[in-house]
Formats: C-alpha cells, sequence, structure tokens
C-alpha cells in the first residue's frame, strides 16, 4: 500500500508508525505536542500518544538534548526536535562530547540509540541565522551518522531506519521540501538502510551528486543537458554519514566526470570532502578535474532575489557540466 502525502506529513507519519511499533519510542522538543510542531510536522501525535509519549519542553536546546540522551542511555529511543539545524550551535556540546562519545568511552558497553531531527535549509526566506546547512558541522564528529532525505519515499524510510539504530543519528529535514509530495509506501519493507545512495538519473557523460533540494535542481539540469545531447548520472548520497563512495566510484567508472552540487560555502563541507576522497582514491577513474558548485562564502541573504542568487541554479549546473564534458 501506498498514500499520496506530502514532506511534513511523511514525518508524522514515520514517526508514528515507529511509536506504534515500539513503546521505547518516544519524542521530546519544543511545541511538538498540542501545537503539532512549528512546522507541523508532528501533527496528530500528541492526540493519539498523548504526554508521556510526546513531550514538551522549554526553549532549551541543551535541556532536550541532554534528556534526550539520558533516556537512550537507559535503554529507550528518543526522538529528539531541534526547530532550527541552526540551533545545534546552542547544543553543540552534547551532540558532540556526550552523544557522540558514550558508546566509545564505553567500550561499547553503552548504546545511544537517539535521532536527532533539524529543519535545515536555504530558500524559504527565513534569513541567515535559520537557513544553514547545518549538516556540515558534524562531519568530522566520529560517532554521529548524518541523514539528508531528499523525496518523500526516502523520508519516511530514512526516518523509520534512523530511529531504529542503535547508534545516534542527526536527521536533517529541508524546509525547502516540506510541500513536496510522492508515494509513500508503508511497512517494515519501507524502511531504507543507512549509507546507500540513490541513482536517481542514469547517464554515461557526467556524474552530478547532489542532495536535498540541490538534488531535484540536478535532475533538471539532467533533462536540460540530454536536450543537448550530454547524458549525466545523477546520484543523491541519501545519507552523509556514512558516505556511499561505492556508488559514486561505480557512476564515475562510466563517465569519467564528477560535478558535486550543494547549497552551502565550499570549505568544511560535504561536497568538498567527496571531491578530496575521489581524487586521492580514484584518481584514475577521472577525466577531468571534479567540480564542486557551491553557494558563496556568505551568510544565507534574507532578500529574496539575493537568496535565490546565492543557492546553485539550475543555469549554473548545466553549464558546469558542459564544461566537464568538453575538457
Amino acid at each position: 500500500m501506498s498514500d499520496t502525502l506530502n514532506y511534513r506529513q511523511v514525518i508524522a507519519r514515520a514517526i508514528a508508525d515507529e511509536m506504534r511499533d515500539d513503546p521505547d519510542v518516544f519524542m521530546i522538543g519544543e511545541d511538538i505536542g498540542a501545537a503539532g510542531g512549528a512546522f507541523k510536522t508532528s501533527a496528530g501525535l500528541f492526540e493519539e500518544f498523548g504526554p508521556r509519549r510526546v513531550r514538551d519542553t522549554p526553549i532549551s536546546e541543551q535541556a532536550i538534548v541532554g534528556a534526550a540522551l539520558g533516556a537512550a542511555i537507559m535503554g529507550l529511543r528518543p526522538i529528539a526536535e531541534i526547530m532550527f539545524a541552526d540551533f545545534a550551535g546552542v547544543c553543540y556540546d552534547q551532540i558532540v562530547n556526550q552523544v557522540a562519545k558514550h558508546r566509545y568511552m564505553t567500550g561499547g558497553q553503552v548504546t545511544v540509540p537517539l535521532t536527532i531531527r533539524m529543519a535545515n535549509g536555504a530558500g524559504t526566506g527565513f534569513a541567515a541565522q535559520h537557513s544553514q546547512a547545518g549538516e556540515n558541522w558534524f562531519l568530522n564528529v566520529p560517532g554521529l551518522k548524518v541523514v539528508v532525505p531528499g523525496t518523500v519515499e526516502d523520508l519516511y524510510g530514512l526516518l523509520r531506519g534512523s530511529i531504529r539504530d542503535n547508534d545516534p543519528v542527526l536527521f536533517f529535514e529541508h524546509k525547502g521540501l516540506f510541500s513536496l509530495k510522492g508515494e509513500v509506501p508503508t511497512g517494515d519493507d519501507a524502511v531504507l538502510p543507512l549509507g546507500v545512495a540513490a541513482v536517481v538519473r542514469e547517464g554515461s557523460d557526467v556524474t552530478i551528486v547532489a542532495t536535498q533540494q540541490m538534488r531535484h535542481r540536478a535532475v533538471e539540469a539532467a533533462d536540460a543537458l540530454a536536450a543537448a545531447g550530454i547524458e549525466a548520472e545523477v546520484i543523491d548520497p541519501r545519507t552523509l554519514i556514512p558516505f556511499d563512495d561505492d556508488a559514486v566510484a561505480r557512476s564515475l567508472a562510466k563517465t569519467s566526470r564528477l560535478l558535486v552540487v550543494q547549497e552551502s560555502p565550499r570549505d568544511g563541507s560535504w561536497g568538498a570532502s567527496l571531491v578530496s576522497r575521489m581524487t586521492t582514491e580514484h584518481f584514475t577513474l577521472l577525466d577531468a578535474p571534479p567540480s564542486l558548485l557551491s553557494s558563496p562564502d556568505t551568510p544565507v541573504p534574507y532578500a529574496g532575489i539575493l537568496e535565490e542568487a546565492w543557492l546553485p541554479s539550475v543555469d549554473a549546473i548545466v553549464a558546469k557540466a558542459k564544461e566537464l564534458v568538453a575538457f
């Protein structure tokens, strides 16, 4: 069976299905109860599961993550919601020095089955302090998994897979995709493993790797490239940690050209890391220097026309892909 739902509705559906299956699963965060969440991503959960399993908190990210960590260590499976990924800076110590380290520092005696959900991404007019790509902030922290779903199908399967994982998962939900609709399968067969990329579109001339909002622009660019006789293969990693390098390498064995597209500045990003790994580990597959198309090294602008200019455009993706093919 499948239902047509939008991205924000799928979040509530996936959480509800896990809560029905496992009494140890519960939610904790700001305004997630009767209000249904700031983005209405927990709508209906409070009514079905009550205040013991859908727990409203004060405005304190440190308290949310700290309480969720304690619950996870004691055997529960909490889902902590941080309203905006930008607010992860407030509880960075809890995530980096506590959540990510407990399993290692106990020699594996303690697991931390904790999912921390955050709304990320630009393009929705939330300005510099509420639009950042917070997923990049955690790439150099061993002990965490990082998930970035770009479709409603992937969102459902990866969220359920994250909740079932015995390690802490940072789960980023892109605000620009909240209205995206799709057919969502239900049941255990729809649960997806972490660390497996999706080949969104097959091609033989250039490999384009992109996540979330940029994944959709990459597909649009690939369609435009096809009209010009260039077949682009589009890959959505879906998870940044673990990253499916093998999927990208298999694609490069066909195309020999790599273009990575991301909506964040270049330095310290997942895209820069991918280009580095492909260059050092799969150099012989490349017929052209890998290219990273990213946002300028500035905060996200508030003005709509400037925010759109800050994001990599479809035209920019097309132009960069043509450069690689012509190299």
